[in-house]
């Protein structure tokens, strides 16, 4: 990732994307500033904002399954809706390559069961996170 990972904010629900940074605002969020890019040599989906490194979601694969394991934002970045935006974009990505995907981060695990239009997405048979509910 082209920022120091050392300084991103592992998320571990829903509540930590959703503002409260006491560091000057990145600037508003554009769709056309933002694009993700599949970084699969080091397993990260990242999420960059105007150029800038905003966001990653370290993942690993099985087959057909994507195991989705940590969702990081960088503190400037935070409360922006970027790490759902992040997630919704690889979901729906997924979804077109007829993908299914496992959920082991806490903060994804939070984001699919509030967007249960995710749920096809999911692998019904891998109940990785006690929170996530049967899809």
């Amino acid at each position: 990732m082209a920022n120091n990972a050392e300084d991103m904010i592992a998320l571990t629900s829903a509540e930590q994307d959703s503002g409260d940074s006491t560091l000057p605002p990145a600037g508003p969020v554009d769709a056309e500033d933002f694009v993700i890019t599949n970084n699969s040599a080091d397993g990260i989906y990242e999420a960059t904002v105007g150029g800038r490194t905003a966001a990653g979601l370290v993942y690993s694969t099985a087959g057909d399954r994507v195991i989705l394991s940590a969702t990081s934002v960088f503190p400037e970045f935070r409360g922006k809706g970027v790490a759902s935006r992040l997630l919704g974009g690889v979901l729906d990505e997924l979804r077109g390559q007829g993908k299914t995907a496992a959920v082991t981060c806490p903060f994804a695990a939070a984001f699919v069961d509030a967007h249960p239009e995710y749920a096809d997405v999911l692998d019904p048979t891998f109940r990785s996170h006690p929170g996530q509910r049967g899809h």
